[in-house]
C-alpha cells in the first residue's frame, strides 16, 4: 500500500530546505501594496498571493520546487498552475518538482477548490509568481557579471549575458536571487503570449500522471501511519436526529474492535459538522464494521422524520404554479401570458431529483491527536474549512492544527464539506497519540451525504407569430443551499437562480423570473455545476419543444432565439450574480455562445440524413464564466432499447492553458452528464435515504458509455480572462440527450432520471 511519505509536511519541507536549497520558501507577505478588491479572485482574503519567495525555491544543483496550493481531484491543477509559474520563470519542465501545500490561506491564497476557479483565478497571479523570479535571477546575474541587467536573458534554465555568451544555471543565481527585493506588479515584465513554452500547448507530462498509472500516488484512502487504527460511524438515518440507545458492550466483544466513542449531534445549521452518532474504533476496518453492527442503534428521528420526495415534488408541482418572489423583470410576461391565446401559449414542467455526488474515493481521513495539537491526512476541497472546522470541534488555535492535502479520488463538490475530517479529529481525541483513520463505506456515502436539492422548473411563453417567444416566464423550486448555513433558510441565493435561470441570454423582450420557497429536509450541499444541472435542463429542453411546435429546426430556432451577437451586463438582466466576475470583464457575450454552438453542430455533422430510430439533440449553457455547448446522437430500437451513438462537446474558456486537461474535463462531464441523466436519483421515505450503493444508485457503466466523444476548442484568445472549465461540460448533457431521444422517438421526457421511461407503456 502506498504511504504518505511522499507527501512532506510543511514542517519537515522548512527543515530540510535550508541546506541543499539556496532560495527558500519564505513565509513574508507581498512587498506591493494592497489593490482595490472587488471581483473575483481579489474578492477572496489572501486569493492574489503572488509572491515567488512563498510559491518557489531552487536548489544549488537547479532543481526548482514549486508549491501547488490548490488539491488535485482530476482537474490537473497540480500540472497546470505550476506549468504557468514554469512557462513564466523560464524553466525546465524536466527539472521542476511540485509539493502540495498544507491547509493556510494566509500564506497561498484560497485554497477551495470549487467553483471552477482554480485557473480562473490563479492564473495571473501565478504568472506573476513567475515573471518576479526570472526578474530575480537577471537581476542577480547582472550584478554578478557587472552588467546592465537589459544586457541579460533568463533561456530554459539559464542567465545568458547577451553580449559576450556567459551564462550561469538558475541554482548558482539562486542564493544571489534571494536577497533582492520582489519586484512590484508594475515592474514585472509578463510573457508575450507567442513566447510561451508550455501554457496553451498541451505537451506537458503531468506530476502525477506516471504515479497514478503504475498505483503509485497517494490518495486519501492510502495514508498509513505508524500503530494506526481504524473506525467508521454509525450515524443518524434522518438528518437532525438523535442516538437514543446503543448496545456498545456487544459492539466491544467483537474481536478487534477497541473502544466506542459517542460523537455529538450538530447544533443549530450543519453547515461542516459532525451529523453525531457513535465511532467504532478497532484494529481493522472488517472489525470496526463488524463492531458497528453490533451496536443496534435507536434513534430519534427528529423533525426531517416524515420527508418524503415523492409528496414533496407534489409540493413543488403545486407552487411553481403559484407566483413567487421575483429575481428577474422585464416588460410584462404574466400580462402578455394571460392574453395569450391557448395556441400561442406554451408551458411545460421540468424535474431533477436529488443527486449524491457517489465520488470513487468515499470521505476518509487520518488524524493524530497530542499534546501539541492534531494533524490531519486526507483527501479535501476546501483545506482552510477542514482545519477551522477541527480547530472548532477541538478547541484549538488554529495554529496547532496541520492539514495534509492527498490526491483526492473525486470531488465534485462533496469533499469541500469536510465534516468527515472533524469526525476523524474527534475520535482521535479520545485515544491521545494514536492515529485513526476515520472512513466512510459507500453506504455511508451515499446514506449521509450532502445532496444535490431536489428541482422542479416551470416554464411560460406567449409565442410570437415565428414561433419565437414574446414574454418568457420561468419559476424555479427547490430547497436552497443557504439552508446549510441557516436553520429554516427558504429564499434562494442569489447565486442560484443566477445559475442559468435570471441570467438567460436570450433575445426575449419580457422576461420574468421567479423562485418558490420550499424547505430542506436534508442537507443540501453544492454539486458539479450546482444549479445549472436543473435550470440548464428545463430551459433547453423548453427550447427544443418550442422548436418542434413552431416546426423549425432545433438549431436554426436556438440560434434565432440566441438573437444578434452583443455583450450583455450580467448584473443588469440578473440578481447581482456573475460567479463572483465582473461584468466588465466577463459579459455574457451571445458571438461566444453562437460559436460554440456552431462548432458542436459542425462536429456532429448537424443535418445530415440519420438512420431510422436515430435522433440528435442540442443543448448550450453559459456556466462559470464559459460557453459550453453539447450535441447528442442516440439511437433507439423497437424496444426502447437506448445507444448513444456520439457526444460532441464545444467549449470556450477563454486562454486554453493545459488544453489536454480541458478534453479530459469535458469527456468527464459528458461521462457525468450522461449518468446523471440516465440513472442519478436520490429518493427519502420517512426521512431515510433509499439508495445504498452502485446496485440502486447507478453510476455509467461502460457498455452504455457513448461510442464516441468529440471535443472541440474554441476561442483560446489570450487577451480574455480565463473561464472555469471543471464544471461546464456537465450542464447541457442531460437535455442534448433527451432532446435527441425525442428526435429519434417523438417522446418527450421532462423528469430525470431516464432509466426505464422509454422501455415503459405509454399511458
Amino acid at each position: 500500500m502506498n504511504t504518505v511519505q511522499a507527501q512532506m509536511p510543511r514542517r519537515r519541507f522548512l527543515q530540510t530546505a535550508a541546506a541543499p536549497f539556496a532560495l527558500v520558501i519564505g513565509l513574508e507577505a507581498s512587498a506591493e501594496e494592497a489593490l482595490p478588491q472587488k471581483f473575483g479572485a481579489d474578492s477572496m482574503p489572501g486569493a492574489t498571493v503572488d509572491n515567488p519567495l512563498v510559491f518557489v525555491s531552487i536548489a544549488a544543483d537547479g532543481t526548482v520546487t514549486i508549491m501547488a496550493h490548490r488539491a488535485e481531484m482530476g482537474t490537473g491543477v497540480r500540472t497546470s498552475l505550476p506549468m504557468v509559474v514554469a512557462d513564466e520563470m523560464e524553466a525546465r519542465w524536466d527539472r521542476v518538482k511540485v509539493l502540495q501545500a498544507p491547509a493556510d490561506e494566509a500564506r497561498f491564497g484560497n485554497q477551495n477548490v470549487d467553483g471552477s476557479r482554480s485557473v480562473r483565478h490563479f492564473f495571473a497571479p501565478m504568472r506573476r509568481v513567475g515573471a518576479a523570479v526570472r526578474q530575480m535571477l537577471e537581476a542577480a546575474a547582472a550584478a554578478r557579471w557587472a552588467v546592465p541587467v537589459s544586457e541579460v536573458k533568463a533561456v530554459q534554465h539559464e542567465v545568458l549575458h547577451l553580449a559576450s555568451g556567459r551564462r550561469l544555471g538558475y541554482g548558482e543565481l539562486a542564493a544571489d536571487a534571494a536577497r533582492l527585493p520582489v519586484p512590484t506588479r508594475a515592474q514585472l515584465p509578463l510573457k508575450q503570449p507567442a513566447e510561451w513554452r508550455y501554457i496553451g500547448k498541451g505537451k506537458t507530462t503531468g506530476v502525477d500522471q506516471v504515479a497514478i498509472t503504475r498505483g503509485q500516488a497517494s490518495y486519501g484512502m492510502d495514508a498509513v501511519l505508524l500503530g494506526m487504527v481504524f473506525a467508521v460511524v454509525a450515524r443518524p438515518p434522518v438528518v437532525g436526529g438523535q442516538l437514543k440507545r446503543a448496545d456498545t458492550a456487544a459492539a466491544l466483544k467483537v474481536p478487534g474492535v477497541l473502544k466506542v466513542i459517542e460523537i455529538p449531534g450538530f447544533q443549530g445549521a450543519p453547515v461542516f459538522q459532525p451529523l453525531g452518532g457513535i465511532a467504532v474504533v478497532a484494529r481493522n476496518t472488517w472489525a470496526a464494521m463488524q463492531g458497528r453492527n453490533a451496536l443496534n442503534p435507536q434513534w430519534e428521528d427528529g423533525p426531517n422524520a416524515g420527508y418524503d420526495s415523492a409528496a414533496f415534488r407534489r409540493e413543488q408541482e403545486r407552487v411553481v404554479k403559484q407566483p413567487g418572489t421575483v429575481y428577474r423583470n422585464e416588460g410584462d410576461a404574466p400580462g402578455l401570458l394571460a392574453q395569450a391565446s391557448a395556441s400561442k401559449r406554451f408551458a411545460a414542467e421540468y424535474f431533477v431529483p436529488h443527486l449524491a455526488h457517489a465520488t470513487m474515493e468515499p470521505p476518509v481521513a487520518t488524524a493524530v491527536v497530542s499534546e501539541a495539537g492534531c494533524e490531519i491526512w486526507t483527501s479535501v476541497q476546501n483545506p482552510q474549512a477542514a482545519l477551522d472546522g477541527v480547530a472548532g470541534a477541538l478547541g484549538l488555535k488554529p495554529a496547532q492544527v496541520k492539514v495534509h492535502v492527498l490526491l483526492l479520488g473525486g470531488g465534485f463538490g462533496r469533499k469541500s464539506k469536510p465534516d468527515y475530517v472533524t469526525e476523524a479529529a474527534l475520535v482521535a481525541k479520545a485515544m491521545p497519540g494514536t492515529p485513526v483513520k476515520l472512513v466512510w463505506t459507500r453506504e455511508d456515502d451515499i446514506h449521509h451525504g450532502y445532496y444535490h436539492a431536489v428541482s422542479l422548473d416551470r416554464l411560460e411563453a406567449a409565442l410570437q407569430p415565428d414561433g419565437l417567444p414574446e414574454a418568457w416566464l420561468h419559476r424555479t423550486a427547490a430547497p436552497t443551499i443557504t439552508s446549510l448555513f441557516a436553520p429554516g433558510a427558504k429564499a434562494a441565493a442569489p447565486f442560484e437562480t443566477g445559475m442559468s435561470a435570471t441570467n438567460m441570454p436570450f433575445a426575449v423582450p419580457n422576461v420574468r423570473v421567479e423562485r418558490a420557497e420550499v424547505s430542506a429536509h436534508a442537507r443540501m450541499g453544492w454539486f458539479r455545476s450546482v444549479a445549472n444541472i436543473p435550470h440548464v435542463f428545463a430551459t433547453q429542453s423548453f427550447i427544443s419543444e418550442l422548436a418542434h411546435r413552431a416546426r423549425k429546426d432545433p438549431l436554426a430556432y436556438a440560434l434565432a432565439l440566441l438573437g444578434p451577437d452583443r455583450k450583455i451586463d450580467p448584473l443588469k438582466i440578473s440578481d447581482v450574480f456573475n460567479y463572483t466576475e465582473s461584468p466588465t470583464e466577463y459579459p455574457i457575450d451571445t458571438g461566444r455562445m453562437r460559436a460554440v454552438i456552431e462548432a458542436a453542430a459542425r462536429g456532429a455533422r448537424w443535418g445530415r440524413k440519420l438512420p431510422k430510430g436515430h435522433g440528435l439533440g442540442l443543448a448550450f449553457a453559459y456556466s462559470f464564466v464559459t460557453y459550453a455547448a453539447t450535441v447528442v446522437e442516440v439511437a433507439v430500437n423497437g424496444k426502447g432499447e437506448l445507444t448513444i451513438v456520439a457526444v460532441d462537446m464545444a467549449l470556450d474558456c477563454g486562454p486554453q492553458v493545459n488544453p489536454e486537461r480541458i478534453r479530459a474535463q469535458m469527456e468527464g462531464g459528458a461521462i457525468m452528464g450522461i449518468s446523471l441523466a440516465l440513472s442519478g436519483e436520490i429518493t427519502f421515505q420517512n426521512g431515510r435515504v433509499q439508495q445504498s450503493n452502485f446496485h440502486d444508485y447507478e453510476v455509467l457503466r461502460h457498455a452504455q458509455s457513448p461510442r464516441t466523444i468529440r471535443t472541440h476548442l474554441v476561442g483560446g484568445d489570450p487577451a480574455l480572462p480565463p473561464g472555469g472549465v471543471g464544471e461546464p461540460p456537465v450542464p447541457p448533457v442531460a437535455p442534448a440527450l433527451l432532446n435527441a431521444i425525442f428526435a429519434a422517438t417523438g417522446r418527450r421526457i421532462r423528469s430525470l432520471p431516464v432509466r426505464d421511461q422509454l422501455t415503459a407503456r405509454r399511458t
